[in-house]
């Protein structure tokens, strides 16, 4: 209780020192930032530790931080001081707001952490990784931060969440296996205050009367339900699976539907809360794709409701409150704010050297938070300034020219800002990849975002009922050409790559038992047979488009196209529909061969702009339509509220063990360690206050107990999960890493010391494990190490040797 305290007093001070410095950078925004203050003070608090750490301006302890934290309440106070009564007057006109805000964070923040303390275990998945990170920059002697799982290695990974993690627990005093959950449960706090924020401003810019004041503060919760809670259609099928429903024997509803689990035969005993083991974990594996001769490959789809539930602090989740600030600055651009003008050899940029500047900052944080995520923020933020070209000069050839004027440069400022990160970071990630056999059924795509397309399509048909001004031809056009321009992209690289490069084509073929023109054909008919994904996507992106391409009035004075937010909220359906579509005839080529990492990304990213254009659709449905419309809509949106809830209700109340944890609750995962290990606890907790050094442990398979003594900690080994680190790293490590892995067995084995010692002086090893995992792991010869070093800690099965 005393670490989520001090948790939640530092954020809300840092959001409250912050504010100065967000109301006057948005001053577009209704809230003028104070919903996302904390998320923005976190940010940037961050980011000038991160960098005076790297250049050596600080150090990687309490000095540092609160050098770093200086800084930003200097900046803040700065804006304060000129803007003090101003301030103070906003603040006493949106004292309900501010109440709001704060009751929401706070509730979100603690109910999260109280549903952690339930099941607190970092096991399992990538929560061992995760917290491999966080101990590592915690206990980094300087920056970059030090790789736990490659001695001698910084961290080549999109890290920034994790920083900002470590900088938390090292300010409060609280251990990294209690830190991991209290960030997830920071992350989903500053993700529903986040969303509230934004669906905020924009109903705030509607300027009607019907959604002002208490009304639009209390819509705007509508934000985080959908974003959070709201779950994709899985859960509520898996309910009427469990209950017997639409089943019969041989071909059926299930069957057709073909999602794995479900198309089994349902139990015996009708059930309302399914009883599989970790029935919740389908939900994110609703897409399959299947090859040409049917052999089934899971695709990943998760979405913020099952993160939260598994658990795991992936960047993806980290990101989200961060991902929510940039559209709050893509919003306040979009809305008039950032105005000026910056005069660049090649031409002129519409807005001002501030704006500018944030937007890099914001762009690089993305990239270093999750780099997936720097292709939809830069196309958001880019767009948003095209739009605000397009409400002063309208449409034209012209506006390309401004795409391309503000975008490069941006992209270029952004990575100078986090420049160390660049240079360091280093991937397996290839070029772009065709996706000529895996198409989404349009069934899947039903199921997994059904929940999401519902009030977006009610929303668009309320548009068209009122007459809202469209250009049709635009839409149609554009639309198409970007389906013809993916089709022809995807022809384009299969035919280059068969000509230039037949040695990785061929064995594709092989495998499906087909050449290439008959490879080409069963493809193409696949793509027909699952037409209806993409007639969905089209009947979103085509109106999208149509309302954002909208011509000039007929009189010419003015450009039909304003800063209403529905504006805005159209161009989060059409990039969330190009995330969606994308995938189906491109991706981008990693070491898993085929398209399940670019869904997951892209489909994540997807989910949060359909999110809020459902959230703004409902909430603007529900205030504006009259009569009939008024109440088949009130029966649509509770139906996708049944459907949506379902899996949140049934499946966080699975996973918190009914919220009776047979050990009690508490946030700290080391409990468990020492519960179920208490001499390798014990071991832990002796190395965390010895000297630092390298340790050589157990390597093997990742998603096992390999790297446990690194992990907790906080001390590098030779080699972690090798699996991963050949995913981090280029190709070229991948003789490195397998040089380690027979390095590791050989000095375990031995029985010649000189061979053992040189390995040892190799990777300048300071303390050697021998526990269970070691033992069975390798044929371990612990002879030389009685002799030629000394034991300096021993309980039970585990040792540790000191090498002089």
């Amino acid at each position: 209780m005393t670490a989520f305290i001090s948790w939640y007093i530092l954020i809300t001070l840092l959001g409250w020192l912050t504010f100065p410095l967000a109301y006057r950078l948005f001053p577009s925004l209704a809230d003028r930032g104070y919903a996302l203050s904390r998320a923005f003070g976190l940010m940037l608090w961050g980011y000038v530790f991160w960098l005076f750490a790297n250049f050596g301006i600080a150090q990687n302890d309490m000095g540092g931080l609160l050098l770093g934290l200086m800084v930003v309440g200097g900046l803040s106070a700065w804006m304060f001081i000129n803007r003090r009564s101003e301030i103070g007057n906003w603040i006493g006109e949106n004292r309900r707001l501010i109440i709001t805000t704060e009751l929401l964070f706070l509730i979100a923040f603690g109910l999260f952490a109280f549903f952690r303390a339930a099941n607190p275990e970092i096991v399992g998945t990538e929560k061992p990784m995760e917290l491999m990170f966080i101990n590592g920059i915690i206990n980094s002697p300087a920056f970059p931060p030090r790789d736990l799982w490659l001695s001698g290695y910084s961290i080549s990974y999109y890290y920034f969440g994790y920083v900002m993690t470590a900088m938390l627990a090292k300010f409060t005093g609280v251990p990294a296996t209690m830190a991991f959950n209290l960030m997830l449960s920071l992350i989903f706090g500053l993700s529903a205050v986040g969303a509230y924020g934004v669906l905020y401003n924009l109903l705030a810019a509607r300027q009607t009367p019907d959604l002002e004041g208490r009304s639009s503060i209390v819509t705007s919760l509508l934000a985080p339900l959908f974003l959070l809670i709201i779950s994709n259609a899985e859960g509520f099928l898996e309910v009427l699976h469990a209950r017997g429903w639409l089943w019969r024997d041989g071909q059926n509803f299930w069957t057709w539907l073909n999602i794995p689990e479900l198309r089994d035969a349902p139990p015996q005993t009708a059930q309302w809360i399914p009883d599989r083991y970790w029935w919740w974990w389908r939900a994110s594996r609703v897409v399959q794709d299947y090859d040409l001769l049917n052999n089934p490959l899971e695709a990943i789809d998760e979405f913020p409701a099952f993160s939260f539930l598994l658990g795991d602090l992936h960047p993806h989740v980290l990101a989200i409150p961060f991902f929510l600030l940039a559209i709050a600055f893509a919003l306040n651009l979009f809305l008039g704010g950032f105005r000026g003008k910056i005069d660049l050899y090649v031409g002129q940029l519409h807005i001002s050297n501030t704006g500018f500047l944030l937007a890099a900052f914001m762009l690089g944080g993305m990239a270093f938070l999750n780099t997936w995520d720097i292709l939809p923020v830069a196309a958001l933020v880019v767009f948003s300034y095209v739009l605000v070209r397009v409400r002063e000069a309208g449409w034209g050839r012209e506006r390309i020219e401004d795409a391309a004027l503000f975008g490069v440069p941006l992209v270029a400022a952004a990575y100078i800002l986090y420049l160390p990160f660049f240079i360091g970071f280093d991937s397996q990630a290839g070029g772009i990849v065709p996706n000529f056999m895996y198409v989404t059924r349009g069934a899947h795509l039903w199921v997994m975002w059904g929940v999401l397309f519902i009030p977006i399509f009610a929303l668009i048909v309320h548009l068209m009922r009122e007459r809202t001004p469209a250009n049709w031809h635009s839409g149609w056009l554009t639309a198409l050409g970007i389906v013809t321009l993916l089709l022809a992209m995807m022809l384009a690289i299969g035919i280059l790559a068969y000509r230039l490069r037949p040695e990785d084509i061929l064995p594709v073929l092989e495998r499906q038992q087909r050449d290439a023109n008959a490879f080409l054909a069963d493809s193409m008919l696949r793509r027909l047979a699952h037409i209806g994904s993409l007639i969905t996507l089209l009947a979103l992106l085509i109106p999208a488009l149509s309302f954002i391409f909208a011509r000039r009035s007929s009189s010419g004075e003015e450009p039909v196209f304003d800063a209403q937010p529905t504006s805005f909220i159209l161009l989060f359906v059409a990039l969330g529909t190009l995330l969606i579509l994308g995938p189906d005839f491109l991706y981008l080529q990693d070491n898993f061969g085929y398209r399940i990492n670019t869904i997951f990304k892209f489909y994540y990213q997807a989910w949060i702009f359909l999110s809020l254009a459902s959230a703004y659709g409902t909430a603007v449905l529900l205030k504006n339509l009259r009569g009939a419309a008024n109440s088949v809509f009130n029966v649509i949106f509770v139906v996708v509220l049944i459907v949506g809830l379902t899996y949140p209700v049934l499946g966080f109340y699975t996973k918190a063990n009914q919220f009776k944890p047979p050990f009690g609750f508490t946030l700290d995962d080391f409990d468990r360690v020492q519960r179920e290990n208490p001499g390798e606890a014990a071991a832990i907790r002796f190395l965390q206050s010895a000297p630092d050094g390298n340790i050589i442990e157990a390597t093997g398979n990742p998603y096992s107990a390999v790297g446990r003594i690194s992990i907790y900690s906080g001390l590098p080994t030779i080699l972690g999960w090798g699996n991963h680190e050949g995913q981090w790293r280029s190709s070229d490590f991948q003789g490195l890493l397998n040089q380690r892995r027979q390095d590791i067995e050989i000095l375990y084995s031995t029985p010649d010391w000189q061979t053992a010692q040189a390995l040892l002086d190799q990777y300048n090893v300071r303390y050697v494990v021998v526990g269970n995992l070691e033992r069975s792991s390798y044929r371990v010869n612990e002879e030389k190490f009685t002799i030629f070093l000394s034991p300096v800690f021993q309980q039970g099965t585990i040792t540790i040797y000191e090498v002089p």
